[in-house]
């Protein structure tokens, strides 16, 4: 078994960096120092916690001049978008902090002659989060800073392709003063990943991942009394009506379609259009896809940069080539975009039209830069088409109608439901999927009730004399 991990570029193809990867008695032995950190810590107040996170975010944001570019080695954005992650960081990191005192507080029933009684929300302990390499800083903020707010000690395993995020992490709270022991990251494998979630220290693991990967953390998992929360996969539709503002809603789908060469577990996979407006809808959407530049993602004319690697791109390519075997049009020569290579991480976008539910690109997730559009008559042919999937992350529906889009997004089995937006996480919103896009809830006040326990308080007072 490898005693270090490589992070291959996808930029170039050649090692960027290498980490030791932590043994079993360094993950025990960074499990107890968080423990010991832990009781300390949740004996401060909120607002103490919240000083230190504060701290925390400040440095943080100081450092993005650094962050943008190593983001562009180690996974591929574009530094051109670069920027976003940290400020997505920031505002999801400080709304966060500042709804704590309002999640946290006591929940008191009614009063009763003689008793106190109340409900705190007691810190679980040590929660492990496990996150995933696509939007490496928003992912793995949306629980370490609730975590620590609520009182636990964090350790971050980082995906093995963006370790240094990770590092940056423990530099941002060291610059804090965060007490040692408190947050730590580990670069870990699989099997020592799986050591990790059985450490009797370990009271909840967060994870950010595949649904393999979900099923991996599940099993892992499966010989404790430990929460695990799971967002998975995603293979989110949107529908367009005929009311719809047919230019503002092919400027945002391409963009949530491709961005992050469309990377994301709440990436736009798949869309239908009614039949009123399918031709035109179409032909603007191929357009400005045709628009998007190709390439180095250091290069600051690039708006969509290489798949995280070569791999990942014959993933998509073998989705894409299995659909036009099966009848379907691809609307994109792939010519268009001189970049280009197949055998690489540059993968040119595609658009496929005569696609139907029979086909692998319109049922799996493809993670990648291709969208398939479906022609629909009706509502409720959209509502059925949107509701076959395992998945059910996020759904769009583009109309000028909010009735409608009210009733039917009370349809479809989703965890979060757009109107004219999509690929957007909300702070103040229950972040949530369901079906193979997992389970548990980050962000909002109900983000903070997976990473704390009930506890009751029933206090009788002593009789009078």
């Amino acid at each position: 078994m490898a005693k270090e991990l490589q992070v291959i570029s996808p930029i170039d193809g050649q090692v960027y960096v290498t980490k030791p990867f932590a043994t079993e008695r360094d993950v025990a032995k960074a499990f107890e120092a968080a423990s010991r950190a832990q009781r300390d810590w949740a004996a401060l107040s909120i607002r103490q916690r919240a000083d230190y996170c504060l701290r925390f975010v400040d440095a943080f944001v100081a450092m993005a001049d650094d962050i943008v570019p190593e983001l562009a080695w180690q996974m591929g954005r574009p530094v051109s978008v670069g920027g976003g992650e940290v400020r997505g960081f920031e505002g999801r990191a400080r709304h966060m902090i500042h709804i704590a005192d309002e999640s946290l507080v006591p929940l008191h029933p009614a009063p009763q002659d003689g008793f106190t009684r109340y409900v705190e929300r007691a810190p679980l302990g040590v929660v492990l989060v496990i996150a995933a390499w696509n939007y490496p800083y928003l992912i793995a903020v949306n629980s370490v800073i609730p975590a620590l707010m609520a009182g636990n000690a964090v350790i971050l395993k980082h995906s093995g392709q963006t370790p240094l995020c990770a590092e940056r992490f423990t530099q941002a709270f060291a610059q804090a003063g965060l007490p040692e022991g408190l947050f730590q990251h580990l670069h870990m494998d699989h099997a020592t990943t799986a050591a990790a979630i059985q450490n009797d220290h370990a009271a909840f693991v967060a994870f950010t991942g595949s649904v393999d990967g979900g099923y991996a953390i599940q099993h892992a998992a499966s010989k404790r009394f430990i929460g695990v929360g799971l967002e998975l996969g995603g293979k989110d539709p949107s529908y367009i009506r005929p009311d719809a503002d047919l230019d503002f809603a092919v400027e945002n789908l391409v963009d949530g379609a491709f961005f992050n060469s469309g990377q994301s577990c709440c990436a736009k996979e798949r869309l239908y259009v009614h039949t009123e407006v399918f031709a035109r809808f179409v032909e603007a959407f191929v357009a400005l896809t045709k628009q998007y530049r190709l390439g180095n993602p250091l290069d600051a004319a690039t708006n969509l940069g290489p798949m995280v690697k070569a791999g990942a791109a014959d993933f998509v390519q073998g989705q894409i080539d299995r659909a036009i075997a099966a009848g379907a049009q691809a609307l994109i020569d792939p010519k268009h975009f001189d970049q280009a290579a197949s055998g690489t991480p540059y993968m040119a976008p595609q658009v496929l039209v005569d696609v139907d539910h029979s086909m692998d690109v319109m049922r799996d997730e493809s993670f990648g830069p291709v969208i398939g559009i479906m022609r629909v008559n009706s509502d409720d042919d959209a509502i059925g088409l949107m509701n076959d999937s395992r998945f059910g992350l996020t759904a769009s529906v583009w109309t000028s109608d909010l009735s409608a889009a009210q009733s039917i997004g009370e349809q479809i089995n989703t965890g979060t439901w757009f109107m004219n937006r999509c690929d957007y996480l909300d702070p103040a919103l229950a972040w949530t999927g369901i079906g193979e896009s997992g389970r548990g809830c980050t962000l909002s006040k109900i983000g903070y009730e997976q990473l704390t326990r009930p506890k009751s308080y029933h206090l009788r007072h002593a009789a009078s004399p």
